[in-house]
């Protein structure tokens, strides 16, 4: 092969590696568990328009849209040392404006791990089989087939006028 057909191979290559789309293999952003982290625990404000954005950029399209949410893989991603196969944001048919994360952890497991990693704390809402459980600034972690979730909402801020 020649100096000028192994460039040819090496720029084809090049091409398509770059037209793959970022969820194709995507590794977790540095910036993902302070930027999802935050908000999932309700320390950040919460505008659905940026955290789409910033989800597709790291992963790629959503894979789905239901429930009012535009939902993402998240391969090889963690928050509060769990590990997180999807998060999940609002679109804007819905009062509210959200953000979550289904994790691979037992709820208890995970209210332990977000307490041991910043120190917030959360309080079991009811004496169900499967009670929810919701910090001081909003955030719940509730039960998904022994695995769970943990995702803030809040209401839409007024139009300006």
């Amino acid at each position: 092969m020649t100096c000028a057909s192994r460039a040819l191979v090496h720029a084809a290559w090049l091409t398509a590696l770059a037209a793959l789309p970022l969820g194709a293999g995507a590794v977790m952003p540095s910036t993902f568990g302070p930027v999802v982290g935050n908000a999932v625990l309700c320390r950040s404000h919460l505008e659905n328009k940026y955290f789409y954005s910033y989800l597709e950029t790291a992963f790629g399209k959503s894979y789905k849209h239901e429930g009012g949410a535009f939902w993402f893989k998240t391969p090889d991603t963690t928050l509060f040392g769990v590990e997180v196969k999807e998060v999940w944001v609002s679109d804007d048919t819905s009062e509210l404006v959200f953000i979550g994360a289904l994790t691979e952890a037992e709820p208890d497991k995970l209210a332990d791990a977000v307490r041991n990693s910043v120190g917030i704390r959360y309080t079991v809402k009811d004496a169900s089989k499967y009670p929810l459980r919701v910090s001081v600034p909003g955030s719940t972690i509730a039960y998904v087939n022994k695995k769970s979730k943990i995702y803030c909402s809040r209401y839409k801020p007024l139009p300006a006028g």
